[in-house]
């Protein structure tokens, strides 16, 4: 006798895991790009020092005791916004209703920024940083042996372009981050503030707050970036997220979202970034 088994469905959703992003603590947001599609910011230069001539055998400004007189240049960068982004789903009404109302917009909405918007712009971001980076030295193999020794590179690198000794980052993708555990030589401080671990934050190294970061997140090849959040400003002029009830010709729900967004290395903030890539 053929027998029919029930089968069960129960009002929970298999959600795949998500990365918090942590690009607010790397980056800043000196700028707001409120009624404007681009910000220049000027860079003005500086006049040698030289030694000062008591006597007095310049003749006129030009060569007036305190040296030769020259003009200060004052360039400007521009940052134009170029990440205009967008998603739009419906959801029948009925779909909603015989899911047990887990194919539902607002849950949705969330799981799209969560599991698509979130990790498009972390990767974004961190290539832009890893692209624009002052500092880049030649991709290498990073092993147990010689991770600790390329990272003092680095921090000896930010001191001696005075990049400011806190607040400074070090962003490991798991592979280097098992290497940096193997290594005989890399004692990490590990007694941090609850609150920075919620945030991300794993440990610390040279004065470092260490991040680990998902390789889907970075750009291929990623081996490590150091730095500090004054060199990158992380823009975002537009976060629009619609749900419409019942819109014409869809009897359930419309998701729109549009987001505008983009990041910016400052050309001379740009040796506050050192990022080694592996081969």
């Amino acid at each position: 006798m053929a027998i029919n088994l029930v089968t069960l469905y129960q009002p929970y959703v298999d959600e795949l895991f998500a990365t918090e992003s942590k690009i607010d603590l790397l980056t800043n947001k000196d700028f707001k790009w409120t009624g404007a599609h681009s910000i220049k910011v000027y860079k003005v230069s500086t006049a040698p020092m030289t030694d000062y001539d008591r006597v007095g055998t310049g003749t006129g400004l030009a060569g007036s005791r305190y040296g030769n007189v020259g003009a200060l240049g004052a360039t400007t960068q521009e940052m134009v916004l170029s990440k205009d982004r967008s998603f739009t789903f419906a959801i029948d009404r009925l779909d909603t209703d015989e899911t047990a109302r887990q194919l539902e917009a607002s849950s949705a909405l969330a799981r799209q920024l969560r599991q698509v918007v979130v990790p498009e712009i972390d990767k974004y971001v961190y290539g832009k940083m890893s692209t624009a980076a002052g500092t880049i030295p030649a991709a290498k193999a990073l092993t147990a042996a010689n991770i600790y020794d390329e990272i003092i590179a680095a921090g000896k690198s930010l001191d001696n372009f005075e990049v400011p000794d806190t607040e400074r980052f070090l962003i490991l993708n798991p592979d280097s981050y098992v290497l940096m555990k193997k290594s005989s030589e890399i004692i990490m401080e590990t007694e941090i503030s609850n609150e920075e671990r919620i945030k991300g934050v794993i440990g610390m190294i040279d004065g470092c707050r260490v991040f680990k970061v998902p390789d889907t997140h970075l750009p291929a090849k990623f081996g490590f970036l150091m730095g500090h959040k004054v060199a990158t400003v992380a823009a975002q002029k537009l976060e629009d997220y619609k749900i419409h009830e019942d819109p014409p010709g869809i009897s359930g729900s419309l998701v729109e979202g549009r987001i505008c967004y983009d990041a910016f290395v400052m050309d001379n903030k740009a040796k506050a970034l050192y990022y080694q890539a592996i081969i």
